[in-house]
């Protein structure tokens, strides 16, 4: 095990940034209004589990269809350019289906609008970078993060208000544009080499 504090720090915050728990805090009450109770464990675990198995399987799948990490790496920092952007201008590029059919926690909320397209690209793109294990105590503590947001989310609204939550949102977004750049400037090099 080669556990590194900067590594799982900055994983953390990676994903901290692009699962943007705090900023969907008003879309976390929306779907408490329309569908009642929220099973916070059950989402925060499958979207843990989605994250993780990802981890794991996303390179494989890669492999299978022909694509190489450094690759997947680049077109991740493009996704996340896209999402940083959304946070920062307050405009939305992806569009979520609203389908409250099945239940809320698994479906939208565990996938996609925590374990989504943005947080797995994310994932594989941390993996080009950064060690397993490092990643993996990043994603546990990002599931603890959001489970404790989503048991507090109405008082977390109540005591930050819609003014500091997208000012989070904004902040979060700089962050992640940042990153962002740093991961296609270090990967789009080893294409090239």
């Amino acid at each position: 095990m080669n556990f590194d504090f900067k590594e799982i720090f900055t994983a953390f915050m990676v994903l901290f940034a692009v699962i943007d728990i705090i900023g969907n805090i008003p879309i976390i009450i929306d779907l408490r209004k329309k569908v009642g109770h929220i099973q916070s464990e059950k989402a925060s675990i499958i979207a843990g589990a989605i994250m993780i198995l990802f981890l794991f399987l996303g390179k494989s799948i890669l492999k299978l269809i022909g694509v190489d990490v450094n690759s997947f790496a680049v077109a991740g920092a493009v996704v996340l350019f896209f999402i940083a952007l959304e946070m920062i201008l307050g405009v939305r590029i992806y569009k979520e289906d609203e389908n409250t059919a099945m239940t809320a926690s698994i479906f939208p909320l565990a996938f996609p609008l925590i374990a989504g397209p943005g947080s797995l690209t994310t994932l594989l793109s941390l993996r080009a970078e950064f060690s397993l294990e490092n990643i993996i105590v990043a994603v546990i503590i990002n599931v603890l993060v959001i489970y404790i947001v989503l048991k507090t989310s109405a008082r977390i609204e109540r005591m930050i208000g819609a003014n500091g939550i997208n000012i989070i949102r904004k902040v979060f977004g700089v962050i992640l544009l940042a990153i962002a750049v740093k991961l296609f400037a270090a990967n789009i090099k080893v294409l090239f080499v």
